[in-house]
């Protein structure tokens, strides 16, 4: 009966999650399996008197099998736009730069953080890898968290409105690269499940970081590439990803009363702001230099969370290689300049 007890709040949380995605496909509202889940998790974390957990321990499967959706996407054809992708790519660097740069300025100065939690706290990079530099620098865990966490959730909530209703793009699915259960063949089926567990299982074992994205990622590239597999996940599989990760990011905000909840996220609206702004600088540019639709440079530079996006782009038939390419390397440099621009910051 153990695990009776420690599944059930998680099984709990995953039908309030269903409930609120019914609710979102009933007010036909964009992206009903993420945002639905995200949503109704926040308001049930205001009642104490529900037993919930987080179904993280899912979260790593969820992404490994959204890795192998995105290397399905990979064809020879990118050759031919290589140019367009390294000359886009190349802005990354300076995209990064300038945004974490003004954040640690709007933290300090506006918020009156310290040098360091404004760092972590300004640096675009994923929720569980900002998390987890802060805690090796033994920083206050709760502000990096929670300013991290409110970021995300102010990208899920209001990039998928925008896309619908400024760019006229649908976002109920039906544009996606996948195909309904039905249609998809069951060896390929089993296979994708087999190459994801092996994915991520390499990535926990090497201690990549976002690896339980982007080891799959690989494993599907190569596979699809070479005729192995020709069915990509299902619609059906894609949701569920979609609840669990929704879940999962609703859960940061469990436990935080509703008015420290709100002052959190007047605080992030003022950042969210300064991110929106360059990102508008950077898209324009970029579409300005290469053939890419606008969707997809919107997409590759917004900086949500890296599943979060490439789940988007899935969703609305962006180019995947383009937008899944730009935040890996996103999550690279923010990874790999984290140390020395630490260093720089303890000079200053």
């Amino acid at each position: 009966m153990q695990w009776l007890k420690r599944f059930l709040p998680i099984m709990t949380s995953l039908f309030i999650a269903l409930c609120g995605v019914m609710v979102l496909k009933f007010f036909h509202a964009p992206m009903p399996w993420l945002l639905g889940s995200i949503l109704a998790i926040i308001i049930a974390g205001r009642f104490s008197f529900l037993t919930l957990a987080s179904p993280k321990r899912f979260s790593a499967p969820s992404r490994a099998i959204l890795g192998i959706t995105i290397g399905s996407a990979f064809k020879p054809e990118i050759l031919h736009y290589l140019l367009d992708f390294l000359s886009s790519l190349a802005l990354i660097f300076p995209f990064v730069l300038i945004i974490t740069v003004c954040g640690m300025w709007y933290y300090t100065k506006v918020l009156k953080f310290d040098t360091y939690t404004a760092y972590f706290s300004a640096m675009p990079g994923g929720l569980l890898e900002m998390t987890s530099l802060a805690e090796a620098f033994n920083l206050d865990l709760y502000k990096v968290i929670i300013t991290q966490a409110s970021r995300l959730l102010f990208m899920m909530l209001l990039f998928p409105f925008l896309i619908e209703h400024i760019g006229h793009v649908s976002l109920d699915g039906r544009g996606g690269i996948t195909q309904p259960l039905f249609q998809t063949n069951m060896w390929d089926m089993l296979w994708i499940f087999v190459l994801a567990m092996v994915g991520w299982k390499i990535a926990a074992r090497f201690k990549i970081s976002g690896g339980t994205l982007i080891v799959p990622m690989l494993i599907g590239v190569v596979t699809y590439g070479a005729g192995l597999i020709h069915s990509r996940p299902p619609t059906e599989v894609l949701n569920v990803i979609q609840l669990i990760l929704g879940t999962t990011v609703g859960f940061a905000f469990v436990g935080i009363t509703c008015k420290e909840m709100f002052r959190v996220f007047g605080q992030t609206l003022g950042y969210f702001l300064i991110l929106t702004v360059v990102c508008v600088i950077f898209v324009s540019v970029v579409s300005w230099m290469t053939d890419f639709s606008l969707l997809s440079i919107l997409l590759a530079f917004a900086p949500g969370g890296q599943a979060e996006m490439n789940l988007i782009a899935i969703v609305v038939g962006a180019n995947l290689p383009y937008v899944a390419l730009h935040h890996i390397v996103r999550l690279f440099l923010v990874i790999g300049i984290s140390p020395i621009l630490i260093r720089f910051v303890k000079k200053v």
